[in-house]
């Protein structure tokens, strides 16, 4: 290894785990695969989780999340702040996330896949307060009938809990788009949990 790699990956992060994101992400683009396992090992549960709450019960979320990580380590030169390499690998998720909702979306009009109900006790968790798990059922309940950018956005906002210029940022629209898409959801959802939320 380079001296000056050694020296970026002996970089700790704040808590002292371990090599920072930016040091793995120099690594990696130097080829060491120890480095490129690191940041597999750091993001992988984030990635498989945000997979899951935007594409629940879907058998293909692990093949996505394997994509995701071999598109990320094969764009690193691309990536101008190796620190945000967790912000990065994020959008990747989603965006991979909204083809993968597409194609799907296609193969159900063309009758080449049956729709499947998304078995929501899977995806809430049970500790969580009654109203919030409502809440909830009635969202995952109304995804498949969403348009797929407006499915996405509504899932960043109330469950990942992002702000409209993040979530304009992760899935590469403007923030207009995004306010669109989301107020044509929280629309739909609110007419939803009018009637009771169970349809």
């Amino acid at each position: 290894m380079p001296d000056d790699v050694r020296q970026r990956a002996q970089t700790r992060t704040q808590s002292g785990s371990g090599p920072s994101d930016a040091a793995l992400v120099v690594a990696a683009r130097a080829g060491e695969a120890w480095a490129q396992e690191a940041l597999y090992r750091r993001y992988a549960r984030m990635v498989n989780g945000l997979a899951w709450r935007l594409m629940p019960g879907d058998p293909d979320v692990e093949d996505l999340v394997q994509d995701v990580f071999i598109q990320a380590l094969d764009a690193l030169d691309r990536l101008t702040e190796p620190a945000a390499f967790g912000s990065w690998i994020g959008s990747i998720t989603i965006r991979t996330a909204h083809k993968r909702l597409r194609r799907k979306r296609l193969k159900l009009r063309l009758g080449l896949v049956r729709r499947e109900p998304v078995d929501v006790d899977a995806v809430i968790s049970s500790s969580a307060p009654p109203d919030v798990q409502s809440e909830l059922r009635a969202m995952y309940r109304l995804l498949d009938e969403l348009p797929t950018e407006s499915r996405i956005a509504l899932v960043l906002r109330r469950v990942e809990g992002l702000q409209l210029a993040e979530i304009a940022e992760q899935m590469g629209l403007s923030l207009a788009t995004v306010k669109r898409r989301l107020d044509a959801a929280e629309t739909k959802l609110s007419e939803r949990l009018a009637v009771g939320g169970e349809r």
